[in-house]
């Protein structure tokens, strides 16, 4: 049984070492807006009714 708590120990510690890498990309990293622009053709607009 000891094993089995060592192994959930190490589990918990990873995921917290996964969580706190996520948290820490979140608070450091300023995503970059910039305008888009994507010609869509007319077809797909108005679409033959059929």
């Amino acid at each position: 049984m000891p094993s089995f708590f060592r192994f959930l120990i190490v589990v918990a510690v990873l995921a917290a070492l996964a969580y706190g890498a996520m948290l820490a990309l979140v608070a450091s990293v300023q995503p970059v807006t910039r305008p888009m622009e994507q010609a869509i053709p007319a077809a797909k607009l108005n679409p033959p009714k059929s």
